[in-house]
């Protein structure tokens, strides 16, 4: 089984944070749908050993995108790939996107036209929404230069509700001087949306973006650390409380709702990525497509793939099993490791994680059950998961 991933470049505006591929002109979106549909059809003898079983829209913002340009991806994917019956389709989607402010104040008192939106989503497929929340503060959405503001945020989970059961947000911790109670108010709001799933993120500085700009010139106060650690130690305390499973680092989800298509990623399972800055992964080799709507465009229309090629040594696949592994609750399988790499690799494995476990950062297991047999897996401790990304290139054997 694998999955498809859709990369829509274009955003209203810039959040400050961001450093993900977009475009805030939309002047050429139909010549790039154009474009992925093309690419859609370019690839398929790549995967036609594989049955697809998920779709993800990401970016960028897919929720710009009109439902019949939506159906047109859809139908492509159909049209070339093999889908199981009822595949995960996720969609990523800004709440200003899922309300319809241009109704007049009665029809926007029943909220029709809203609903109507949701319906129409599910009517072409979609059966998952990724809703980028990030805060239900004014403060905090300004501060980040986000396109909507706490009403609308609130408004469209009170409608998306109603149509849809399989909803995640995305929320952001560790913003500087957001106190441990707002934070906890954000998530008592969550929580009271009956939403599944929840990603949360600490706020990171990603070099050349805005926000690196402003902590630079001192218009901005710097990342703590120690805050980001406090709102990531409460976040699980509570997600815990109210069912969810912290199955990813940043993930939390309620059974029956882990994503399916980010579960693929961290498991090794083979994705096409579509779309400019896409990547896709299968065996032992990568590629990335160009991050530039109009090369990638262009290229597209020759029927050339604008793409770099990686093909990944046994180191290189060990070190990225490590690094996924200890970010889920599946942790790293000393078995695999043994079967897959090679008596090297484990001996290295299970001398440089001493120490970790000795510091009670790493653990290891015997709870995981495969074929009938007990066997020992390397996981992360709820002390050790703040530092998970450290902790596991610490035990990356190098090239």
């Amino acid at each position: 089984m694998s999955g498809i991933y859709i990369h829509i470049p274009f955003c209203k505006q810039a959040c400050f944070y961001c450093d993900f591929h977009f475009s805030t002109s939309l002047k050429k979106k139909d010549e790039l749908i154009n474009a992925l549909v093309k690419e859609l059809e370019i690839r398929k003898d790549e995967f036609e050993d594989q049955i697809i079983e998920t779709i993800y829209f990401g970016g960028g913002t897919p929720s710009l995108l009109t439902n019949d340009e939506l159906q047109l991806l859809i139908d492509s994917v159909y049209k070339n790939y093999s889908v199981i019956d009822n595949p995960e389709i996720t969609l990523e989607a800004n709440p200003d996107d899922l309300i319809d402010n241009d109704l007049s104040p009665r029809a926007q008192s029943r909220g029709l036209m809203d609903k109507r939106i949701f319906e129409n989503y599910r009517a072409i497929g979609i059966n998952r929404l990724s809703i980028g929340i990030q805060s239900f503060f004014e403060d905090d959405l300004k501060s980040m230069n986000r396109a909507h503001n706490s009403e609308e945020a609130k408004k469209c989970l009170e409608l998306a509700t109603q149509s849809f059961d399989n909803i995640t947000i995305d929320l952001i911790y560790g913003i500087p001087n957001m106190s441990l109670e707002k934070w906890n108010e954000n998530l008592e709001i969550a929580f009271g949306y009956g939403v599944n799933h929840i990603s949360s993120y600490a706020l990171t500085v990603e070099p050349k973006t805005a926000l690196d700009s402003f902590i630079k010139k001192g218009d901005y106060p710097p990342i703590d650390e120690t805050l980001a650690l406090e709102h990531f130690n409460h976040l699980i305390d509570k997600t815990k409380t109210q069912g969810f499973v912290h199955y990813e680092i940043s993930n939390f989800g309620k059974p029956n709702y882990f994503s399916k298509h980010n579960t693929s990623y961290w498991k090794g399972k083979p994705y096409i990525g579509v779309g400019p800055s896409a990547h896709t992964f299968k065996n032992n080799q990568r590629s990335w497509n160009v991050s530039n709507n109009s090369k990638y465009t262009q290229s597209i229309q020759n029927y050339v793939l604008p793409n770099t090629i990686e093909i990944l040594s046994k180191e290189d696949q060990y070190n990225e099993y490590v690094m996924t592994g200890l970010r889920t609750i599946w942790g790293v399988s000393l078995n695999k490791i043994e079967k897959d790499y090679g008596e090297d690799f484990l001996n290295h494995l299970k001398a440089s994680s001493k120490k970790y476990i000795e510091k009670e950062f790493l653990i290891l297991s015997n709870n995981m059950v495969e074929n009938q047999k007990r066997i020992e897996t390397l996981k992360t401790t709820q002390k050790g998961k703040f530092l998970v990304d450290g902790i596991a290139s610490e035990l990356f054997v190098l090239n």
